[in-house]
């Protein structure tokens, strides 16, 4: 091999390396059976959602993995992979994806969420999760709704009294 090429695979694994630290998760995902139609319509709900998805060799990114301390993602890394990065929202590459898992061949392999490791169950788990956005609606309406009640109750109490 040739210095020239193994200087240009030490580079391909340092990017891969530097998209894991600067992501809040990665997913892995065999792609194998997806059609061109599938594929397009799956990266672009990806990249509306603010994800970085790219097919990767799986020997960039085990290396990759290894190199950021994520260890033991080994037997994941075969047959035809691609990674997902996630931007702000740390859960929106695993519900992007396990959509898509549902209506095409894709398989979910495993992923890092936040530096926690997870198997295929684990990422499907966590496509369960709402948006950042929607969890904080709902805990307002939570937090929000006795207040209301309260408001309502002492409102119709006043009008009770001037009637």
């Amino acid at each position: 091999m040739s210095k020239n090429n193994i200087e240009q695979r030490k580079a391909y694994v340092a990017e891969v390396k530097q998209k894991i630290e600067n992501a809040s998760s990665v997913v892995v995902v065999d792609y194998r059976g997806i059609n061109v139609e599938q594929d397009t319509a799956m990266r672009r709900a990806l990249r509306e959602a603010g994800v970085e998805y790219r097919v990767i060799k799986n020997s960039a990114l085990a290396r990759a993995f290894d190199a950021t301390g994520n260890t033991g993602f080994d037997e994941y890394f075969n047959g035809p992979s691609a990674a997902a990065f996630g931007g702000e929202d740390s859960t929106a590459p695993c519900r992007v994806l396990n959509e898509y898992a549902g209506k095409t061949p894709l398989t979910i392999k495993c992923g890092v969420v936040e530096g926690k490791k997870f198997d295929a169950d684990g990422i499907k788990a966590l496509a369960n999760i709402p948006a950042k956005p929607v969890l904080i609606a709902q805990l307002l309406g939570l937090l929000t709704s006795p207040m209301r009640s309260l408001a309502v109750g002492l409102s119709e109490v006043a009008k009770k009294k001037e009637a």
